[in-house]
């Protein structure tokens, strides 16, 4: 399937269950059993059907997001029931980009068939690293050997776009760990590959160990390099760095995510699911991640979502520039001209001037270089 640019809004639909906990994670998720997630699936039935009598969707999805949680513990008809539901109210483009994030582990070869014959057409497969101390470390429920057998079925059963997720700055883990991580994921031939360093989020498990002395990460100046690193031999196995931590073969961009950093429209259903407007300046609304809460609201026939945030111009500006730079594509001047009024370095001219040589305005669009990457909070901040 040729990787188009989006044509239409998209729909993000959040599944907060998994098996077990990750010491590193603070999505929200839940360990739940299958009866609730049946009753799960209900819900977001419900909330599709409720927004289309409302007539939110005007035009046919170009994206479909199953994210989570661990959306692989939803069974393949389930998936269909949920698409066949999207087709009936909002529709779906010709070429519609179906994505569904799934755990090795809670998949094989039959429920992939059945995920594809439903319709999914792009998975992102949640590896985050191919050496099993490092996968018990993160408290991952699979297996480096159940990583790659699950790559090789997606395959076998006709996925043509698979994407991994690595994760690295772990403990203990060094240039030479890295590389051999890297190495054995390049082996496995992902279109895709999604390459966070690991942070340790407040109120996790591993705050508390770090708290305790008992997580060691790689210091300041190793971090850099086990970033430069994913990015050296990334490209150079043919893969571009098209934002911070995302790379892609040709056409393998994930285009509901490019959407997101664009700020194109989005409707999200599920509990902690979030939703973006681009009508005025922009609206941000949450269905906020309280699973009891969601369900009484779909009973009682009222709207789950509560806005966060309807920006305004300054606002809209700021977040333009904080989701376009994070992309290599970064801003085109000109678009952000015709929107706002004014020039990127005429509203922000300060911010342009502390960012010096690692902010260029190339061919009309600005964009960090890698070094502006590997501090962006830092440059960004200068917006905001």
């Amino acid at each position: 399937m040729a990787n188009q640019e989006p044509q239409g809004p998209s729909l993000y639909l959040h599944v907060p269950f998994c098996r077990s906990k990750c010491p590193y994670c603070d999505f929200y998720s839940v360990v739940g059993n299958q009866a609730q997630l049946d009753g799960y699936v209900k819900l977001l039935l419900q909330q599709l059907a409720w927004l289309n009598r409302r007539q939110v969707f005007t035009a046919p999805l170009a994206t479909v997001f199953f994210g989570g949680g661990t959306p692989s513990l939803l069974a393949p008809r389930q998936v269909a029931a949920i698409l066949d539901r999207i087709r009936y109210t909002a529709g779906l483009s010709a070429n519609a980009e179906i994505s569904l994030e799934a755990n090795p582990g809670t998949v094989d070869a039959a429920s992939l068939q059945g995920y594809r014959d439903a319709g999914v057409n792009r998975l992102s497969f949640g590896v985050q690293s191919l050496q099993d101390d490092a996968l018990q470390l993160l408290g991952r429920g699979h297996s480096a050997k159940e990583a790659v057998q699950v790559v090789t079925w997606a395959r076998q059963v006709g996925f043509e776009n698979v994407g991994c997720d690595l994760m690295f700055g772990l403990p203990n883990q060094g240039r030479k760990e890295l590389l051999q991580d890297l190495d054995a994921l390049l082996q496995l031939q992902p279109d895709h590959m999604s390459c966070y360093g690991l942070t340790v989020e407040a109120g996790t498990p591993f705050e508390q160990r770090r708290l305790r002395g008992a997580l060691a990460l790689p210091d300041e100046d190793e971090f850099p390099e086990l970033y430069l690193t994913v990015h050296e031999q990334l490209t150079a196995a043919g893969f571009e760095h098209y934002e911070i931590s995302n790379y892609a073969l040709p056409d393998r961009r994930c285009r509901h995510n490019l959407a997101y950093w664009r700020r194109q429209p989005c409707f999200a259903v599920g509990a902690g699911a979030h939703s973006f407007i681009p009508a005025g300046y922009g609206t941000r609304r949450e269905v906020p991640a309280d699973l009891d809460r969601y369900r009484q609201r779909l009973m009682q026939g009222r709207d789950p979502a509560v806005t966060l945030e309807t920006f305004d111009r300054q606002g809209a500006m700021a977040e333009t520039l904080y989701l376009g730079l994070r992309c290599q594509e970064g801003v085109s001047d000109k678009d952000f001209f015709r929107q706002f009024g004014l020039g990127v370095a005429e509203a922000f001219p300060e911010a342009v001037r502390r960012c010096g040589q690692r902010l260029t305005l190339d061919a009309g669009r600005w964009r960090f270089d890698l070094q502006g990457w590997l501090l962006f909070d830092h440059f960004i901040s200068f917006f905001l």
